[in-house]
């Protein structure tokens, strides 16, 4: 696959938000979920509602959102107004994988990950980074009108990382993303840069009696 080639017209300074949602029972237990429409737990709910003030002071010009709830609650509990939702932004499509943890698929196969292999009866790497660069075409588009925040899953913003930087889907294997975990892209002499990668989801830590 090509390398996503960041359009000129994109300033350096820009911010280009990445979101994943908050904490999920498939999330928490390590289940794929790609279609099944989970909802935030109590704890993933706090985690999305924490990074409202630090998105409040992006003051983004486009929000850019997935269609599953657990993505659209991380979104309105982070006090964001959703632009447009984009169908483009869905986690990767498990298939035959859905709800299935990756110790369990590799009892099987050994050598397995979501970047290397895809999922059977679900989409493939390919498909993934088409659809990846898709979703920068839009974003890299609204960037020179201000910051735009893209509120997504797991495996596809870890996609969306690697691809923003001229990385192929593999590369995504190597950025590790937290629930509710911000990262920032943009650019600097016109070449597209990671900021700030996996940040600190700034609630409390499940089970905190504080």
């Amino acid at each position: 696959m090509p390398a996503f080639v960041m359009p000129a017209s994109v300033p350096d300074g820009a911010q280009l938000w990445l979101v994943r949602h908050g904490e999920t029972e498939w999330s928490k237990s390590g289940q794929h979920t790609g279609k099944t429409d989970v909802a935030l737990t109590p704890h993933g709910e706090r985690e999305a509602a924490a990074l409202a003030p630090l998105l409040a002071a992006v003051e983004p010009y486009q929000v850019f959102c997935s269609p599953r709830q657990r993505a659209r609650a991380t979104a309105e509990l982070a006090g964001l107004h959703i632009n447009e939702v984009l169908e483009d932004l869905a986690e990767w499509d498990y298939g035959d994988y859905e709800g299935r943890t990756s110790k369990d698929i590799r009892a099987a196969e050994p050598d397995w990950t979501i970047f290397t292999h895809g999922a059977p009866g679900g989409e493939t790497p390919a498909h993934v980074g088409v659809r990846a660069d898709r979703v920068l075409e839009r974003a890299a588009a609204a960037l020179p009108g201000g910051a735009v925040i893209l509120v997504a899953h797991g495996h596809i913003s870890r996609v969306l990382g690697a691809r923003w930087i001229g990385q192929p889907v593999l590369s995504g294997r190597n950025l590790l993303l937290n629930s509710a975990a911000p990262c920032l892209l943009g650019a600097q002499y016109g070449v597209p840069v990671i900021d700030q990668w996996n940040r600190p989801n700034p609630a409390l830590p499940q089970g905190d009696p504080s």
